[in-house]
Formats: C-alpha cells, sequence, structure tokens
C-alpha cells in the first residue's frame, strides 16, 4: 500500500483519514478517504447530510477536491479510494481474474456501513465508479437523496466494439495500464486546458510504480465487454435498476470525452428522464478538471432539488402561463377567413403559397412524418433555408408534437456540431448541404431530403436507391405522398416542447434555449400587436428569426433573395424587389443587412424606391444600431417608422423604441432601447462595488445599474441541458437574468450599458463599456470602438481599442490619445491607460455586429505586455 504523499494543490491534508472495513470477501481491509466529518458530523442538529463521492480508473479521491472545500454548511462529504486505488489497500487479483463490479458495489458497501452512513446521502461517481455509485444507490435507496453522474455509463453496446481509447488498454493491459504509466498519464494528459504539472503530478502519485497500478490494470479487465464476463450481469442489473431510480438525478457532461459517447449520455437520460443535465463545452473525459465549477454547480443543485425540494424536470416551475391553443392558431384562421391570400413567397426562384395551400401541405408533411415514425418529444433539427421549405417542415414537425432545433450556419461548423451533436437529435430535415454537413460533423439521426435546392455538394448525398456517400431515408415529397394516405396525428398538448433556438454564440458557446408551444404563441403574438400586423398586411422576413413567424401570426411573409445567415448580402435592390413580390408593408431586417441596404441605394431605379415608399414599419433588431444608421436607412424608407426593439434569443421582444423616441432620448449612459412591452417586467440587480459580493435586490429604481431581468409569458422555458445556467437565470422567482446591463430611467425606458461580461471591474467600481464607446465613435476618424479591461479584476485598467479610417500603428499616435480620453473624461472618471487600434473587430457570424470584447481584451494585454501584435 503506497504511503499517502503529504501537501498536494488543492487537498487539506486534514481530509485524509484511514477507515478499517471489510472488503466483499469479508477480508478487514484498510480504506483511505477524504472526510470533512470533523467540520459535518452527522450528530451535529444541523447535519443535513452526506455526499458519498466516487472515483473511476485511473484516477483518485483527490478528483473530488474541489467538492469536498466547496461543501455547503450541514453536509459532510466523503470521497473514498476503492480498493487497489489511491492509496487504499491492495486486495490483489489479477488480470486473469480482475476484482468484479459486483465486489466493488459490495465493498463500497461494506464501508459505508463501518463509517456508520445513516442519510441522506447524495452519491456521486465518474467514470466507473459512477457504475459503482448507482450500484450502491440501488442498493440503499432509503438513505438516498440524490444521484450525480459525471461522464460515465452503465449501458455501452458491445458489439460496436469498446471506445477507441480503452482498445489498446484493454488488449494491452498489463503494457499500457501496468508496467508502463502510459494509461495513468494519459487520463490528465487529455484534459483541456492542460493541467498544471503538479496537478497532473497529483493525479499520478497513487501509482508511481508497477505494483502500484495492478488495479489500475483490473479495472480495465473487468470492462465486461463479452457476454460471458463475470461482470456483465451486474451491469445489466444496475441499469434496469437506474429506470425505476425516482431521486433528484444530475449528469455532469463533458461533450469532448472520447471514452463515453453522446449516446451513454443519451441512455442514461432515457432510463432517468426526470434526470437534470449541464453539459460544460470544451470539457473532456475529467470533467471535474475541465471545468471547475461542476463542484459549485454540484452544491447549487443539492441546495435547490435536495434542500429545497424543487422538481427535477429542467424546467422553470414558477413560468408565467402563456394564452392556450397551438402555435398554428393564427394559420387555421387565415385559412377560414382568407384561404388564397399570400402566406408565404421566396424572390429566389417566384415559388408562393397561399394559406390553403399552406395548410394542406403542412397536414400531409405531417401526417407523413407521425406515419414514418416520427413522435412526439422527438427532436427534429432543420438544416433548411428560411422560405417555403423550412415554414412547411417547421409547423409539420409541430403538428406532430416533435421539438424543432433550429441551428443555423452562422454558428461555423464547430458550433454546429457542438449544437447538434448535443441536442439528442431523432431526425433531420435538410437541403443536400445541410445533410453532408450532418454526416462529416458525426450528428446521429434518420436524415430527410428536401429537394430542389441545387448545390455542388448535392451529388454527394445518396437518395433512396440512389448513389452517393451520404446516405438518406427518404425525400421530403416521400414524405408528402404518404402523408396523403395517412391519418392526421393527435394534437399535441398546447404546452408542448417546441423548439430548441440556439443562441448567436457572441459571448462563449452557443446555448439551446427551448420554448413550449405557448410560448411560440405568445412571442408572435407580441410581435403582431407591437407593429400593428393585421390581414391586410405582409412582411420582408430578412432577419431570419422573423422567416419562422409568419404563420404563427396569420400573416404573409417574403423570403428576398439574399443568404439569410449571412445578413449583408441583402441589397437595397434585394429589398425593394422582395417588398414588390408581396406588396410587403413591413421590413424585418438585421443592423448588417440595413448598412448594405443603405450602402447599395445609389443603384436603385424609381420603381424599386417607390417599392420601398410603401414600407409603413421597418424593424431592426439582433444587435444595436447606431441613430446615424437608423438616420440613413429613413432615406430609404421614407414612409417606414424605424422601430429598434430590444430582446435576445430567450425572449424577443422585451422593449420597443423607434427613432422619434431615440432622437428624443438623446445621449445618455448607454442605448436606450424603449420602455418594456405591455405584459412585460423588467427591474434591475444592482452590481456591487467588489466582483466577488452578490448583487443587489432587484429593483425599478431609476438610474440603478446592473444585470437586467426580464418577467414574461413569452421567455424561454429553460435553457437546454444546462441545469446550472437555466438556475442562476432563472433564480429571482422564475424572471431570466438576461446578461446584459443597464438601468431605467425617471421615464420607465430602459438603457443597455453592454454585456456583464465585458463590464470593467476597476479599483473605483465597475465600469460599463457602452456609453464610453459611443462617446469615442463620435471622434471624426473613429469606425469602431471598444472599451475592455486590462488586468486583474478588481484593479482593471480601462483600454480603449479603435478601429480608424485611416490604417496606423498600433500603439495610436498622441492627438488621437488625447482626444478619447477627453471623450472618455465626460462619462467616467476612471483613466484611460492605453488607446490601441485593430483593423480586425471580432464580430459574431450571425448579426456580423456584437464585438467580442473578450478577445479584444485578451489581445490588449497581450500587447500591452510586449506580446505579438497579430489580430485579435
Amino acid at each position: 500500500m503506497v504511503s499517502f504523499p503529504g501537501p498536494l494543490p488543492g487537498l487539506d491534508p486534514a481530509w485524509s483519514r484511514h477507515v478499517t472495513a471489510t472488503d466483499a470477501d469479508g477480508v478487514e481491509r484498510r480504506w483511505h478517504v477524504l472526510d470533512t466529518a470533523a467540520d459535518h458530523a452527522e450528530g451535529d442538529p444541523a447535519f443535513l447530510g452526506t455526499m458519498l463521492c466516487v472515483h473511476g480508473n485511473p484516477t483518485w479521491s483527490y478528483v473530488w477536491r474541489r467538492f469536498l472545500s466547496a461543501a455547503r454548511p450541514g453536509w459532510r462529504v466523503i470521497a473514498v479510494d476503492q480498493l487497489g486505488m489511491g492509496f487504499s489497500e491492495d486486495p490483489r487479483g489479477s488480470l486473469a481474474h480482475p476484482r468484479t463490479l459486483a465486489q466493488r458495489v459490495e465493498d463500497l458497501s461494506r464501508l459505508t456501513d463501518a463509517l456508520q452512513l445513516s442519510g441522506p446521502v447524495v452519491a456521486v461517481g465518474h467514470d466507473w465508479g459512477g457504475i459503482i455509485a448507482s450500484g450502491w444507490a440501488l442498493r440503499h435507496r432509503d438513505q438516498l437523496a440524490g444521484l450525480v453522474l459525471a461522464n460515465t455509463s452503465v449501458h455501452h453496446d458491445f458489439s460496436s466494439g469498446l471506445p477507441t481509447p480503452l482498445r489498446p488498454a484493454r488488449a494491452l493491459a498489463d503494457l499500457t495500464c501496468v508496467r508502463t504509466p502510459l494509461f495513468v498519464r494519459a487520463a490528465t494528459a487529455l484534459s483541456r486546458p492542460r493541467l498544471p504539472r503538479d496537478v497532473r503530478d497529483a493525479f499520478a502519485a497513487p501509482y508511481r510504480y508497477p505494483a502500484d497500478r495492478r488495479f489500475v490494470g483490473q479495472f480495465v479487465a473487468d470492462i465486461p465487454a463479452e457476454p460471458t464476463h463475470p461482470s456483465r450481469p451486474a451491469l445489466e442489473h444496475i441499469a434496469r435498476g437506474l429506470t425505476s431510480l425516482d431521486v433528484p438525478v444530475l449528469l455532469l457532461r463533458g461533450p469532448a470525452d472520447p471514452v463515453f459517447s453522446e449516446a451513454h449520455l443519451r441512455d442514461l437520460h432515457a432510463r432517468m428522464p426526470h434526470a437534470d443535465i449541464h453539459r460544460y463545452e470544451g470539457a473532456g473525459h475529467l470533467v471535474t478538471e475541465d471545468a471547475p465549477r461542476t463542484a459549485n454547480d454540484t452544491w447549487a443543485w443539492i441546495a435547490a432539488r435536495v434542500e429545497d425540494g424543487e422538481p427535477s424536470s429542467g424546467a422553470d416551475t414558477h413560468r408565467t402561463p402563456a394564452e392556450h391553443g397551438p402555435a398554428w392558431s393564427a394559420l387555421l384562421q387565415r385559412v377560414r377567413d382568407t384561404p388564397d391570400d399570400l402566406a408565404v413567397a421566396q424572390v429566389a426562384d417566384g415559388r408562393r403559397m397561399t394559406f390553403s395551400e399552406l395548410e394542406a401541405d403542412v397536414a400531409a408533411v405531417a401526417a407523413g412524418l407521425a406515419a414514418g415514425g416520427v413522435t412526439p418529444g422527438q427532436r427534429v433539427a432543420l438544416l433548411v433555408p428560411p422560405g417555403i421549405d423550412l415554414t412547411v417542415a417547421l409547423y409539420a414537425c409541430w403538428r406532430v408534437g416533435a421539438v424543432v432545433v433550429v441551428a443555423d450556419a452562422g454558428l461555423g461548423l464547430a458550433g454546429m456540431r457542438r449544437a447538434l451533436r448535443g441536442a439528442g437529435i431523432d431526425h433531420v430535415i435538410g437541403i443536400a448541404k445541410g445533410l453532408a454537413a450532418v454526416a462529416l460533423l458525426g450528428v446521429p439521426g434518420r436524415r430527410i431530403l428536401v429537394e430542389g435546392h441545387s448545390s455542388a455538394i448535392g451529388a454527394l448525398v445518396r437518395r433512396p436507391h440512389g448513389y452517393g456517400p451520404v446516405r438518406v431515408a427518404e425525400t421530403l415529397d416521400d414524405v408528402r405522398r404518404r402523408g396523403g394516405h395517412a391519418p392526421a396525428p393527435a394534437l399535441p398538448a398546447f404546452d408542448a416542447e417546441a423548439a430548441v433556438l440556439f443562441t448567436s454564440g457572441a459571448t462563449g458557446p452557443a446555448k439551446g434555449v427551448l420554448y413550449r408551444s405557448d410560448q411560440i404563441r405568445a412571442q408572435a403574438g407580441h410581435i403582431k400587436v407591437l407593429y400593428g400586423l393585421t390581414p391586410a398586411d405582409s412582411f420582408v422576413a430578412a432577419f431570419a428569426p422573423f422567416a419562422l413567424y409568419g404563420p404563427a401570426m396569420g400573416v404573409g411573409s417574403v423570403v428576398p433573395d439574399m443568404d439569410v445567415t449571412a445578413p449583408s448580402t441583402l441589397t437595397a435592390a434585394g429589398l425593394a424587389d422582395a417588398i414588390a413580390a408581396a406588396d410587403a408593408t413591413t421590413v424585418f431586417a438585421s443592423p448588417a443587412s440595413l448598412r448594405n441596404v443603405v450602402a447599395t441605394a445609389s443603384a436603385l431605379d424609381a420603381a424599386q424606391r417607390a417599392s420601398l415608399a410603401r414600407v409603413r414599419v421597418a424593424m431592426s433588431a439582433g444587435a444595436p444600431i447606431p441613430v446615424s444608421l437608423l438616420r440613413k436607412v429613413q432615406t430609404v424608407l421614407p414612409n417606414a417608422e424605424l422601430h429598434t426593439p430590444y430582446g435576445m434569443t430567450e425572449c424577443l421582444a422585451v422593449s420597443d423604441i423607434d427613432l422619434a423616441g431615440l432622437e428624443r432620448a438623446g445621449t445618455g449612459n448607454g442605448v436606450c432601447v424603449g420602455t418594456p412591452l405591455t405584459g412585460v417586467e423588467v427591474s434591475i440587480a444592482p452590481l456591487p462595488r467588489d466582483p466577488a459580493e452578490p448583487d443587489g435586490l432587484p429593483t425599478t429604481a431609476p438610474d440603478v445599474t446592473g444585470e437586467i431581468i426580464v418577467r414574461a409569458a413569452h421567455v424561454k422555458d429553460h435553457y437546454d441541458q444546462l441545469w446550472a445556467t437555466q438556475h442562476a437565470s432563472a433564480r429571482d422567482g422564475g424572471s431570466h437574468r438576461t446578461g446584459d446591463v443597464g438601468h431605467l430611467d425617471p421615464e420607465g425606458r430602459l438603457w443597455v450599458e453592454g454585456r456583464r461580461q465585458h463590464v470593467i471591474h476597476t479599483a473605483d467600481g465597475p465600469l460599463t463599456p457602452v456609453a464610453l464607446e459611443l462617446a469615442v465613435l463620435e471622434l471624426s476618424g473613429v469606425a469602431n470602438a471598444a472599451a475592455v479591461g486590462v488586468g486583474p479584476v478588481g484593479t482593471q485598467a480601462l483600454v480603449v481599442v479603435v478601429d480608424t479610417e485611416a490604417s496606423g500603428p498600433v500603439l495610436v499616435g498622441a492627438d488621437l490619445t488625447a482626444a478619447v480620453r477627453e471623450s472618455a473624461a465626460a462619462v467616467t472618471r476612471v483613466p484611460v491607460a492605453a488607446v490601441l487600434r485593430t483593423s480586425a473587430f471580432p464580430v459574431d457570424v450571425r448579426h456580423q455586429s456584437k464585438v467580442d470584447r473578450a478577445r479584444l481584451a485578451h489581445w490588449a494585454e497581450r500587447v500591452l505586455s510586449g506580446g505579438r501584435v497579430g489580430a485579435p
């Protein structure tokens, strides 16, 4: 048995202790555990419970150190070293006859008997330890209060072989696991970002010599890959048992794990559908190392689910009820009232559909999907450009009760891969290019091809009974034909889950936002009322989200000849032609689209200018839009009322203001986004002076800067598979914390001052960036500006990064520096430490407008510390 080495990074030596307990064979063994018992004794009246942590292979109890240090008051944490692992006694055995899973579960049960655990207990496990913790949980249901599993599985399709990293380990267990430290060192080598050397050494500390690694090899040898393996019955028993587990469950997932895949997570969730899930994008197998916040997130979950008894659903139980009826109620009304009016058109190929034609096609495709195996609650990824085909597919899926997953090309291939692989896709409906992409990205699901969208990549798609490396099950026309002879599917519940829409990813990995059917209808209703849309109107959908809302509002729409995922491809002529094609009265477009409309307006002819003059309302959303740009848009749309609603993927819209309102508001601390809509409540959680302190209590008092909080019937239901993010965003009694900072003025108008993660934490307190940036943008020759913080949080220096019309060195000249400092001084007392120049402002792909200030801050810190300049 290896001796405990003494101080290790992040581990309190006071936790280390040895316990004597008999093993599964009745032999007395000496166990090593990490135990906070001294601080959280079970006899204490304030005692709430015990967290029992079980490591996997080839780690030891050290993997749980953060869970011990973050323990909530009243909780005892015990992290065990399994027999033969870490610093517990070696019970011998061999690779030919390894200690089995059933023995491991019994070993742990006898240890907890010796420790006199009486409950309540939250069992926590990682890797193979997750299986053992699950086995213990099933045997101790009377004590069990919750189960937390991190990157593990209780079922694997062994007919497909072992996961790639385990194949050489099992085939050459003696060489890779025992005689050499290859397997031990590989466990930490896979972490990203790379773990510090002292941490990697701490993980390997118990396994310095071959004799110390015997059980590393035995654990691998105990993987029940063969049907006759001694541990197969125990694994199957545990897998079956989890289906009847009714305690709260949390599944922690590092998606970059080469061992435990998305299929393993899906299997666990299918066995325990009530389980909460949190995905840590970028994290791998050692999710507790790659994402250190797992410890605090788990304790927050225990507080909510175990201590407070909140139901394990992932949904916001405080959600304001929305109206009844399906999301397509307005479509049915138009079919009854004006069946021959235009429902949807697309300029690129001239296709058009009336409301009656659209309803008939949606009904046929819905029946065909249901007859083909699409069932309520299944997830269907839609990889189809905005237009008729997307509209039909979307509303047909809703008619079946399926949940549509929309992740546009603006996320990039890497972002789409993360989004679609993580969303648990069952079916994919897409054009050839989209289906080729999901094949390349390894996205699962039955594939349905939407034909008629020419693409050079189309030849790669294997149509039914055809050729090509990308297989599809059928075409949308096949589905349509089948639906012509199939019964209509049963209507789903009015509040059934309906859509997972992904955020832009402008401020981190894109988040899946789940809406229910009634929330979709409420959102469409708000938009319809806000802009006074009636059956006499139709709109140009040059902003991707609104391309989906036409039938839900009962309003006709037209998609212009542009790439909606590349907003700047909309020209003034393209907008005018779309207006003419549908006699449109309303325009929905992003700021990037409108910039290019203004830039290309000189090429308009008289007829096109006449079309543009017919527009009565134009709306731009997705990113802040300067008043100066709106004024230019007004010259192109001379009779339009120009609006800039404020909202986000999680709630559209929150507030609204028009150009006249912006002119009246004038300049201030941030961007005025108008008054909250009817039925929308906005409050502010004041920012603390010290970023380590909690926010102040939400308030509606004027001129208080803090995080913007929204409550409305059309706020998202929850973030998909992001339990901790959802919990934090909805912690104010069901409201949504937006991640934006701002304030309310005395007239009740909302002003946005930036993103919370972009707040600069100076020695003088928090500084929001937008007002300062707007002041700098008024300077002659400055095309873009960003205020960022450089240095330690709490004492950050203010740095302004500019993009100037004239090129120049990264450190701007004295005159511009002085001008920037003078502009900043009118906004804040915090001095500007430096002014840098770059022509490569990083912006989001979807809107081409949101500046990634975090990247700019990292670049500025590198430049100012003497590093390579390069691009941000």
